[in-house]
Parts: C-alpha cells; sequence; structure tokens
C-alpha cells in the first residue's frame, strides 16, 4: 500500500507549516523525508498518522482517503524519537498493546509479538521492563510494537536520534535487513541525517521552508542536484557563482571546461561540485589558491583553498607532505564532475 499527498497544507493560524505537498510513496518503498528543524518533515508525517488535520488537500493510503479517519483506523505503524514505552510494562505487553487495542484473539496475539520480537533480536527480553534496557534495545521494542500490528504503512519520526554513533549505525543496518523482510510495507521515514537517508531510502523527499524542494535516488539528489539547498543538504558541495559561457563556465576570470547544455550563454549559474571529486595538483579545470585550513581525516586530508575570494573546498587522499595554512596549491577537477545549477534558487 502506498502513500500520496495530493496538494496538502497544513497551517497553524497564519503558519504555514507545510505548504502544498504533492508526492507519493509507491508500495514497499522506503521514502525518507529529509530537512532541516522546521521544514515541514514531521508534520507531513504526523499528516499521514491522522494527528493532524489539513487545511487543504487530501492524504491517501492506496485507494483509501484517510483526511478524515482518526489514527486508530488507518492501519499503519508508527516509532517515534522517544520511543514512548510503557515504563510499568514488560517488553511483551508493550508490544501487545495495540494488538489488544485492536481487539486481537489472545492466541493470535502471543503468536504476533513473538513473531515480531525474535524479527527484532529482542525475544529474549520479553520480560523484561524497559527500564532494564538500552536505548538501541528500546527502539527494537518500539518497532517490534510498530510491526506487530502489520501494517500497510510503517512511519518512523527520527527513531535513532536519541542514540550514540555506534548504535545508529547498527541500527541502520537492521533497519535496512527489515525492509527486506518485509518487501511489502511501505516506509516514510523522517530524518534531518544525510546518512540515514542515502542509507536506507529508495528515494529521498528533501524538505525546507515548508516546502518540497526535490525528490528522487539517493543517486540522482547527489550527482545532479535540482539547486543549491539540495545540493548543500544531500553530501557536501562547493557552490560557486560563474557566468554561463561557450562550452563552459568562467569563475572569477577563470575559464573552466563542462556541459553547459540547456542554460543560457551569459547568464549567472551555480558551479556544483563535490569535494571528493577535486584533486590536487595539475589537471583539468585548474583552481589556483592559497591554503585557508587543512585538516587530518584519516585517510583524507580536507583542504579549504581561498580561489577568487571563495573558499574550495577538497576532500584528497592522505597527504604525506601537507600544504602549509597560507601556501599557493592548485586544485582540478574534471568536467564531467561537475553540474550547473540556477543560481540562488532552492532556499528562497
Amino acid at each position: 500500500m502506498g502513500i500520496r499527498f495530493d496538494s496538502v497544507t497544513v497551517a497553524y493560524g497564519n503558519t504555514v507549516v507545510l505548504d502544498a505537498l504533492d508526492l507519493t510513496v509507491e508500495p514497499g518503498e522506503v521514502m525518507a523525508l529529509l530537512g532541516p528543524s522546521g521544514s515541514g518533515k514531521t508534520t507531513a508525517l504526523r499528516a499521514v498518522a491522522g494527528f493532524v488535520r489539513p487545511a487543504s488537500g487530501r492524504v491517501f493510503l492506496g485507494d483509501r482517503d484517510v483526511t478524515d479517519l482518526p489514527p486508530y483506523r488507518r492501519g499503519i505503524g508508527m516509532v517515534v524519537q522517544q520511543y514512548a514505552l510503557f515504563p510499568h510494562m514488560r517488553v511483551e505487553d508493550n508490544v501487545a498493546f495495540g494488538l489488544k487495542a485492536r481487539k486481537v484473539a489472545r492466541g493470535e496475539i502471543r503468536q504476533r509479538v513473538a513473531e515480531a520480537l525474535d524479527m527484532t533480536g529482542m525475544a529474549a527480553y520479553a520480560r523484561r521492563h524497559p527500564r532494564e534496557l538500552s536505548g538501541g534495545q528500546q527502539q527494537r521494542v518500539a518497532i517490534a510494537r510498530a510491526l506487530a500490528v502489520r501494517p500497510d504503512v510503517l512511519l518512523l519520526d527520527e527513531p535513532l536520534s536519541a542514540l550514540d554513533a555506534r548504535l545508529r549505525s547498527g541500527m541502520l543496518a537492521e533497519l535496512a535487513r527489515l525492509h527486506r523482510e518485509l518487501p511489502d510495507v511501505s516506509i516514510l521515514y523522517v530524518t534531518h541525517d544525510q546518512v540515514e537517508a542515502l542509507t536506507l531510502a529508495d528515494r529521498i523527499a528533501v524538505m525546507d521552508r515548508a516546502r518540497l524542494q526535490a525528490c528522487g535516488t539517493p543517486q540522482e539528489l547527489y550527482r545532479a542536484p535540482a539547486n543549491e539547498f539540495t545540493a548543500s543538504f544531500v553530501g557536501n558541495a562547493n557552490l560557486l557563482p560563474v557566468t554561463v559561457g561557450s562550452g563552459g563556465v568562467v569563475f572569477g576570470g577563470i575559464e573552466l571546461k563542462m556541459d553547459t547544455a540547456g542554460a543560457v550563454a551569459g547568464a549567472g549559474a551555480t558551479l556544483c561540485i563535490r569535494p571528493h571529486l577535486i584533486g590536487l595538483g595539475d589537471g583539468p579545470n585548474r583552481l589556483t589558491g592559497t591554503v585557508g585550513d587543512i585538516q587530518w581525516r584519516g585517510a583524507t586530508h580536507r583542504l579549504s583553498v581561498e580561489v577568487a575570494g571563495h573558499v574550495v573546498t577538497a576532500d584528497v587522499r592522505e597527504l604525506t607532505d601537507p600544504p602549509a595554512n597560507g601556501a599557493e596549491v592548485t586544485l582540478h577537477f574534471a568536467p564531467g564532475d561537475a553540474s550547473l545549477l540556477p543560481a540562488g534558487v532552492g532556499h528562497d
């Protein structure tokens, strides 16, 4: 069962927090809603759950218009940021809670609880209370509770944000595994963490200031972002103001070769180039500047180089003899590694 937002707008008084969202999550797809705080992503998820009512537009689950249905009649599972486990209940009773509310037969409840706990690796902890569990284990119980009702749609609202980096990495792998085991469940995953979105999602919807900025596969958004905001929020990016020329662009008086198909000669635009695609030394599309900062990052050095009044960031393989701050260096990038964006859009 898929999810469809049909021009959904949510407002609190005169403040629009979700602006005419049109978005479709295909059956069995993982869609990440990615954006900063206040971008509208959690509001979109709550509109699907039935916790907020759109001022206009409709929400569909499959072919059903659920806009006017209460949450308990929508047939969804949901995991929130702080897990919301009942502290006085054992793990098995927390997982059974939704099933009991739906008046599922007692024998079936036992079976479904056992299945959900086994799927999330928590079967050995069924008799424990939440206070006896780690944060990662509590998160698994919350997911088991959501899965026990066998939802067609699973909503995840920043479920990993309370975990440390090591636990977060492990739970990302677990969520990916769960999705492989439940290929028919559509998942809407809210996060502000680009790594989570890039790791889990089939597609990413980038949100900012209550609006949908772009939607595509992680590869599409990373390699060919639609606008400056998407380029800067999905991975790191150098965004440099250029003028479109014939067969390339001009940046600070420097002519650079690249594909300018569809761009108007003489118009302003933004050059987008990822730091890891910039090399140190001679090569095509050379940029000469002064090192302002250099950071060792284990396998790489990150160079911040001032070129024509702008800082260009390059992530290069670890250097045995890195340049000093203030040294003049030459950077280069291949024409096919850069993309051209409309100037100044995406964060209006």
